[in-house]
């Protein structure tokens, strides 16, 4: 019997918002264990939690970015559970009246599009973190993290392999980046995702038994711990056994998965809607001012690359990974005119170095404008490509302008016809025997001249033009 895959995400997103969700404690990643706590992160008698509105706003452009359906009307609910992590004793997040609904992700898995339809999108706050010391055997709790604001984007069980999980889980940090709503820092927490996965006959409707995948916090990581649990549920029904439901621990070391706790269902959990917190009601005039201010979002940058700017899908997914790259090429373009040298310049030369000294685009030495008048350098043929390398090797080196670095080192190209018809013709004159030659058919021969003309020329003349006019030259010599 063969089976197939179903997966499903709960997504992790901390909102890059100043404070807390339900107070003003700092959200901010780091600081000394247990610095940014109060009342309210602490649970104490009589602190009331207040919804921080920026929460609110960013859920509806996440909303509004995958299509969802903006609920006028929702509400918090409390969801119990005993942990040390959750000072409280219950979590506030949202039940059956999440913020946002039945949306979808849009992405390319190896250039063909995907659609992954969205269950819900609700707002909750996240809880603190254990610390358990081997050396002395104890276990203590940072608070920091306690209330720091989170949108879980729940996933339908549409995808069906763990690539495709991992390329969807990149559509959302993308998303969120661009949207200016997180970070997305899977190091830091800021993107971390739970994964739900079972395996069904080949054509049976009937979900299988699930288990859950937690805390998974890198697209590595999320890929390696569901090919494990595809591989171990696949060898459990083989053999004629059944699927334990229960929620597991991904081991990133040894690749394989644990049992963490038998699998809660939502009743588990108790919720029931948090006495403490008013209904959010989000007004249709608060929804359009939203929909005013979005960005442009990756899909849009994509799709006036291919369409107007005549680049491939291929290259156009890569400009538009993060909003940073698409809005360095567009001034790039602005400069120097044209969009497929730019493009091949911005993600081979330019990402290339970046990545070679491991640095982000903010960091970079190299200037957009600087970029654009390099390529305009090579098009009106000031300098040839083979220059323009290394001028952007000291570009990067030192983030001096190209014109400033091409003056500097007397780079400018040779490309008056008639000086480089001159070096031609000495170059014939000094060899005779190979002029001969080349005169007689040798097409090889047009190489030594080639070389010969860039070696009298210090290699500033233009290329093109010198292959071109030894042609002529020797054709004019022909004829005589």
């Amino acid at each position: 019997m063969e089976f197939e895959t179903v997966i499903g995400l709960e997504v992790h997103v901390q909102l890059a918002t100043e404070s807390k969700i339900f107070c003003n404690a700092s959200a901010a990643y780091g600081g000394e264990p247990n610095e940014y706590i109060d009342p309210v992160t602490l649970g104490l008698p009589g602190a009331l939690p207040v919804t921080n509105k920026k929460v609110v706003e960013y859920a509806i452009m996440l909303g509004l970015a995958t299509h969802c359906e903006i609920r006028r009307f929702n509400r918090f609910a409390r969801k119990h559970y005993f942990y040390p992590d959750l000072p409280k004793g219950y979590q506030i997040s949202q039940f059956d009246e999440p913020i946002c609904e039945r949306g979808h992700v849009d992405f390319y898995m190896n250039e063909t599009k995907r659609s992954v339809g969205l269950k819900r999108i609700h707002m909750e706050e996240d809880a603190g973190k254990n610390l358990h010391d081997s050396r002395t055997g104890s276990s203590l709790v940072d608070l920091n993290r306690a209330g720091v604001p989170l949108l879980e984007i729940v996933s339908e069980p549409e995808i069906r392999s763990p690539a495709e999980a991992a390329d969807y889980l990149r559509a959302i940090r993308q998303l969120v980046r661009y949207l200016g709503i997180s970070d997305g820092n899977m190091e830091e927490g800021s993107l971390r995702c739970d994964a739900n996965i079972s395996l069904r006959p080949v054509g049976q409707l009937m979900f299988g038994t699930r288990t859950e995948i937690k805390n998974l916090n890198s697209f590595k990581f999320v890929e390696r711990a569901l090919e494990y649990e595809i591989a171990r549920q696949y060898s459990i029904l083989k053999a004629g056994n059944s699927v334990v439901q229960e929620t597991l621990l991904f081991d990133s070391v040894n690749g394989t998965t644990r049992p963490m706790r038998s699998k809660e269902e939502s009743s588990d959990y108790r919720y029931f809607p948090d006495p403490d917190l008013p209904p959010v009601i989000v007004e249709e005039s608060w929804v359009e001012d939203v929909r005013r201010r979005l960005p442009r979002l990756p899909s849009e940058w994509a799709n006036e690359l291919v369409s107007e700017f005549g680049l491939s899908l291929y290259d156009a997914t890569v400009l538009t990974t993060e909003r940073a790259f698409v809005e360095f090429y567009h001034q790039v373009v602005a400069i120097c005119g044209n969009a497929k040298a730019a493009c091949n310049w911005v993600t081979s030369e330019f990402f290339g170095a970046l990545n070679k000294e491991g640095l982000d685009i903010a960091q970079s030495p190299v200037k957009a404008a600087d970029l654009g008048e390099l390529i305009k350098l090579v098009e009106n043929d000031t300098i040839s490509g083979k220059m323009a390398k290394s001028v952007f090797e000291e570009m990067f080196a030192t983030g001096k302008a190209p014109s400033v670095i091409v003056n500097e080192k007397g780079l400018k190209q040779l490309s008056n016809d008639d000086d480089i018809l001159a070096v031609i013709r000495r170059e014939f004159d000094a060899n005779p025997g190979q002029l001969a030659g080349y005169l007689g058919g040798n097409d090889r021969l047009h190489g030594f001249f080639v070389g010969q003309v860039m070696k009298a020329t210090g290699g500033s003349a233009n290329p093109k033009k010198v292959n071109d006019l030894i042609r002529q030259e020797a054709a004019a010599r022909k004829g005589s």
